[in-house]
């Protein structure tokens, strides 16, 4: 559905994104990861015809978006950082106009404007002038013009800036659900908004991609080793000592959480310790209260990528 190859775009002298290549599956929800400055608004503007790039291609439901950029735009939903509302308006006389501007006839925008108001939960807000909804209700408003004509791609930077957590929750949820229907580009630098909604991440720095995948499959890619969280009712420093005597185990380390001692077990990644650890604690005598694999989260994977690359 989405195709990039080779994207590059200078400001004069310098390289605002170098090289970047990805593709995105219909129905998939990607990721765009990286810190302010990075190139993902750059190549969000490319994507959406807002600018022509420097060189490369990119291809939205097969149409480039350079020497085909009108039936490429016909099928991108876009929701920029600063959404694009006339506050003047009613939600519902906004709609009907970028529906008018999207070159939609009269019946098909009561049709999709109803559909849209029941997605983004707008209905009590139908009639309200835009200039009085809240900031989260202001992003839906983006949200539902996005999606109104019922674009191929959604393009969405940064829709959850600046608005109250409870609506952060909701408005992740909405974009949940867009996947499936919409191949979905979310871009933005608050890390645990990837896990939760994204399938795949692209991270970026300094212009250039430097991981594509899953998230658990990033943290997979960085570890040599594995941990392992246990929970155990017994001495602590034999339990300690019996852990670290396993072979395989290269470090145990422990601590309080809550009143109760957790120890944190590093471990070979070739080889799946859990069972023997299980066993070990048994044979103990000892209490076996919880046992569960760790794996990095996004901000340490993103951190150690980024470090790599800086140096």
């Amino acid at each position: 559905m989405i195709e990039v190859d080779h994207l590059t775009k200078y400001y004069g002298d310098f390289p605002a994104i170098s090289n970047v290549s990805f593709t995105a599956a219909k129905g998939e929800i990607l990721g765009f990861l990286g810190p302010n400055a990075a190139g993902k608004t750059t190549t969000m503007r490319i994507l959406t015809g807002f600018m022509p790039p420097t060189s490369g291609t990119a291809r939205i439901a097969g149409h480039d978006v350079v020497t085909e950029s009108l039936e490429a735009r016909k099928r991108i939903g876009y929701l920029p950082e600063t959404v694009p509302l006339y506050t003047d308006m009613t939600v519902k006389s906004y709609l009907a106009f970028m529906g008018t501007l999207r070159g939609m006839d009269s019946k098909a925008i009561r049709r999709r404007t109803g559909d849209v108001v029941q997605i983004c939960h707008l209905e009590d807000y139908y009639n309200s002038i835009v200039g009085k909804l809240s900031k989260g209700f202001r992003q839906r408003l983006g949200i539902a013009q996005a999606i109104l004509h019922e674009p191929d791609v959604l393009v969405l930077d940064e829709p959850t800036i600046g608005i109250d957590p409870i609506q952060v929750v909701e408005t992740r949820q909405l974009i949940k659900g867009l996947g499936g229907e919409h191949t979905v580009i979310l871009s933005t630098h608050i890390l645990p908004e990837v896990s939760m909604i994204c399938q795949r991440v692209i991270i970026l720095h300094e212009g250039e991609v430097i991981a594509v995948d899953r998230p658990e499959r990033l943290a997979e890619r960085l570890e040599a080793t594995e941990r392992i969280l246990l929970e155990v009712r017994g001495p602590t420093n034999q339990v300690a000592k019996a852990i670290r005597d396993i072979s395989g185990v290269q470090d145990v380390t422990y601590g309080e959480e809550g009143g109760k001692v957790v120890y944190n077990v590093t471990c070979r990644r070739s080889e799946d310790m859990r069972a023997q650890i299980a066993r070990t604690v048994v044979e103990h005598g000892w209490q076996l209260m919880r046992l569960e694999s760790v794996t990095m989260s996004l901000e340490e994977i993103f951190l150690r990528l980024t470090a790599a690359e800086g140096a």
